[in-house]
């Protein structure tokens, strides 16, 4: 009997690129002056990723770069999204970036610098 570990790779790239992109996300919107450049930094490596992935024999491999390439390009678009929730108020701004400083002092956004994750909860 042989061991067919393909969903169980699969379950872990998944996992692992999931967490680890929603963290760099986080971490790169707060800190990037302009979000444009690492956006075509991740559409260019999700491509790059996906194209190993199709001509890749190897079908634990070919699997792996796959789920890896599309959460790149994936976490491209999120770039985008967590822009739109730090000038709602959603995210908290990093007040020392001057993107998000002008989200800050722009009167008709409700960004804000406080993390609501990090609050206490309200009684109902």
């Amino acid at each position: 009997m042989t061991i067919n570990t393909l969903g169980l790779i699969a379950a872990i790239t998944a996992f692992l690129s999931i967490w680890l992109g929603h963290v760099a996300v986080r971490k790169v919107e707060a800190n990037a002056r302009n979000i444009k450049t690492p956006m075509f930094i991740a559409i260019a490596l999700g491509l790059v990723t996906e194209y190993c992935s199709l001509i890749t024999v190897n079908r634990q491999l070919s699997t792996a770069l796959g789920i890896l390439g599309i959460t790149l390009l994936w976490d491209a678009f999120e770039i985008y999204r967590q822009e739109n929730r730090i000038k709602h108020g959603h995210a908290p701004a990093n007040p020392n970036n001057p993107r998000h400083a002008r989200f800050l002092a722009d009167p008709a956004l409700h960004a804000t610098t406080q993390d609501l994750l990090k609050r206490e909860p309200r009684e109902m």
